[in-house]
């Protein structure tokens, strides 16, 4: 049986040209869906999560910029983090910038403990939101492996991937090794 993949967006949402949306579109994923895109409270954020997860066991995670974050901390709190089989973790945001904080102050400071399933950040060396050194560093304290997108700037719809082949064989490459291929 394949797991289920609960898709994570980040701060408002990744829109219908998005890869996430269009992973979802082309192979049922399922996304994880907010209260409020645009005003994200972590503990709202983590409640989210935390149902998903309950309604869908054995998953595995594609979280993409905030949700990185939002994985992290949930994963730190909940009782249930052994549900998950692995996570993707594409283009984590600073929430710790000084310029993030004051829009995004229940995010700060990020988690930093060693995730309990299999990882992987997936990071740009030109990311607007985080520098590929202060991802390679959340990647070690996650206890996640670190896949160099290149010069991808945040990964998303502006870095135009369409739907991302790239990301999509990361993806493939933690379910066979969840799988034990």
């Amino acid at each position: 049986m394949i797991a289920p993949v609960l898709l994570i967006p980040g701060w408002h949402n990744s829109g219908p040209d998005h890869w996430q949306s269009r992973w979802q579109s082309a192979h049922g994923f399922i996304r994880v869906e907010q209260h409020n895109w645009d005003l994200p409270l972590r503990g709202d954020w983590m409640i989210q999560l935390e149902e998903a997860v309950l309604t869908h066991p054995d998953a595995v995670l594609v979280a993409h910029s905030l949700g990185c974050i939002l994985v992290a901390a949930w994963a730190a709190h909940s009782i249930h983090a052994h549900r998950v089989k692995a996570a993707l973790l594409v283009a984590p945001s600073d929430v710790e910038r000084p310029e993030m904080q004051q829009m995004l102050h229940s995010w700060s400071p990020i988690v930093r403990e060693r995730l309990p399933f299999k990882s992987m950040v997936a990071a740009s060396r030109n990311d607007p939101f985080c520098s590929f050194m202060r991802a390679s560093v959340l990647a070690q304290t996650w206890g996640s492996s670190l896949a160099d997108c290149g010069m991808s700037g945040h990964i998303n719809t502006e870095s135009k991937l369409g739907d991302w082949p790239e990301g999509f064989a990361l993806l493939q490459n933690i379910l066979k090794e969840k799988n034990g291929h």
